[in-house]
This record gives structure tokens, sequence and C-alpha cells, in this order.
């Protein structure tokens, strides 16, 4: 059982350290405003080093739209924890079953890569006023989440029986986070968790074919 099992880039920097922005039930389409000079005091903008800056006209456009959360966004933060809690406790249960270096190495990079950005979004829960769902709370059934008898079964297998189980449950798991994540790109108008919804899709896509590969 051999892959190659690189860490893909993680976003938690760049999200953790965005600014967040009053809370919008928009849709897909709703990205706010545009950042624009406004006619009161005047706006100086920088220019090249050495340079004097000039001063910006007012109605003119700053930069990119602001960032305003949505619906959607939200239910892909609640959705999403609990989503990867799930998929921790499962990479938890590996070192304890197999010897196999290779299935072991992938459990750690889920671990390093989830446990981090489960922080994230909790974080940006909280500082909107919502609760971070508790355990496996799911707002959305299904998405590849594994039965309590699903869990069991994994808990009590061993070796190649522990192996094989593993890789079909994570791989059903790792798609339907693939689908959540596109459904917050569709849906969501968030820059924070747009940005993780692209990690998540890109980086548990690789990984779905690096298990498929496994399991031949």
């Amino acid at each position: 059982m051999s892959v190659n099992t690189g860490v893909r880039p993680l976003l938690i920097t760049v999200i953790a350290a965005a600014t967040l922005v009053g809370c919008t039930q928009g849709n897909g389409n709703d990205r706010g405003a545009p950042l624009t000079a406004g006619t009161g005091a005047p706006l100086v903008l920088p220019d090249a080093p050495g340079a004097q800056g000039r001063t910006a006209t007012p109605g003119e456009s700053l930069g990119e739209p602001e960032s305003r959360p949505g619906a959607a966004d939200v239910t892909f933060a609640e959705s999403m924890i609990p989503h990867h809690r799930q998929a921790l406790e499962m990479a938890a249960l590996v070192a304890g079953r197999t010897d196999d270096r290779t299935l072991r190495a992938f459990a750690t990079r889920i671990s390093i890569a989830q446990g981090p950005e489960i922080r994230v979004m909790s974080t940006w829960l909280t500082t909107l006023g919502r609760a971070v769902p508790a355990g496996h709370d799911h707002v959305a059934e299904g998405y590849g989440m594994a039965t309590l008898e699903q869990l069991n079964a994994l808990r009590a297998a061993r070796g190649t029986a522990f192996e094989k189980l593993f890789l079909r449950l994570m791989i059903a798991h790792h798609e339907g986070a693939v689908t959540m994540a596109k459904e917050e790109l569709a849906e969501g108008t968030d820059r924070r968790m747009r940005l993780m919804a692209k990690d998540v899709a890109s980086g548990q896509s690789v990984e779905i074919s690096r298990m498929r590969g496994l399991l031949s």
C-alpha cells in the first residue's frame, strides 16, 4: 500500500487574518458593494515608493467588493465543523489498528489539515454570534457521514480489514465534503468561507484519488 502524501497548502492563515464584516442573508449573486471614496474628508492614496500620493476622486472605486457572509456561508461552516470532527475521530483510530506507514501518514495529514480548519470556522461563527455545533450534530443529512454502526465496525476491525473499511468510509466522507464545498462555491458570498471551500474541494479531491489507488 503506497501513496504520495504531500501536505496540501492550507489557507488557514489567510482566512483567520481576514476582517469579518456584517452578516446578510444574500445569495450567490450578492457580493457586496465595491469600496468607494466618499465626499467627506479627502482620502490620499499611496503611489510608488518615493512618489507623492494622490487624492481619491469622490465615487472612485478603491478595491475589490467587500465580502458579506450570507446564509449559505453559515450553513457551510455549521455543517463542515461536525463533518471534519468525524474525520478526525476516524483518523485517530488508525495508529492503534494498522502498522501500514502510508495509511498512518495519511491519517496524520487529515488531522493536521482539518483540526485548524475547525478552529477557523468555529471562530468565524462565534464572531457572527452563531453557536458552534456540538459533537457530530449535522445541519445537512448525509454528505458521506459514517453511521454509528459503521463507526463501531471500524473500531472493532484490525489490520487489513480495518484498512479497507477505513478507506471506503473515508472516500465517501471526502466525497461528501467536496459536495458541500461545491455548494458553498455556488451560493456562498463570504470570502473566507469560499477560500476554505476551494481548499477543501481541491485537497480532498486529490486525497480521494489516492485512497482509491490504495484500495485497488
